[in-house]
């Protein structure tokens, strides 16, 4: 297994469309989809869509449980049925790290997909599975949850990940041509 590079707000890709799955039960498939876990549990998080490693087919992973013993992977999903009434979480995203805030999301869904061999199931979610599961699914469409978010705090997100970028950057460049500051 290894560790993915997570893609991070505002990189263009993180905008590309997901293509589905096509083959089922190929080690390329069960590999990725082991790869994309390892990665979700080490950034820390609940959920990763495949989009946010720039791998741009319909795969989710997804484990909201305490003891990350609760791994759901999500292929081609499709949300069937999503309550009328909605909720406001705290999201948060891999992709835009340290950012929190409030969307506004249904409150519950059901979802079809399919396994890593091809098997259909159906899941019905409430609280949090069903706003990760909304949340990673808006990834497979190319949307970032900031993207629910003011125009004004969107770009005072992208300003701040931009700056921080900038400050890794230079300090890698520092690194390799053995200074420090």
């Amino acid at each position: 297994m290894a560790l993915l590079t997570i893609l991070r707000y505002p990189d263009p890709r993180l905008h590309k469309l997901a293509k589905p799955v096509t083959e089922f039960g190929t080690e390329r498939l069960r590999q990725l989809v082991k790869d994309m876990a390892e990665t979700m549990y080490d950034a820390p998080g609940v959920g990763l869509a495949a989009t946010q490693v720039d791998v741009h087919e319909r795969v989710i992973t997804i484990d909201v449980s305490e003891t990350n013993d609760q791994l759901i992977v999500f292929i081609n999903p499709e949300i069937t049925w999503a309550s009328d009434d909605k909720l406001v979480y705290d999201e948060g995203c891999l992709s835009v790290p340290g950012v929190y805030d409030g969307v506004e999301r249904h409150a519950r869904v059901k979802c079809k997909a399919f396994d890593v061999e091809g098997k259909e199931f159906e899941v019905e979610a409430d609280g949090l599975l069903a706003v990760c599961i909304q949340h990673e699914m808006d990834h497979l469409v190319g949307k970032v949850f900031v993207e629910y978010l003011s125009p004004l705090k969107r770009n005072r997100i992208k300003a701040k990940l931009q700056k921080e970028e900038r400050g890794a950057e230079r300090e890698a460049a520092l690194r390799s041509a053995g200074r420090r500051y």
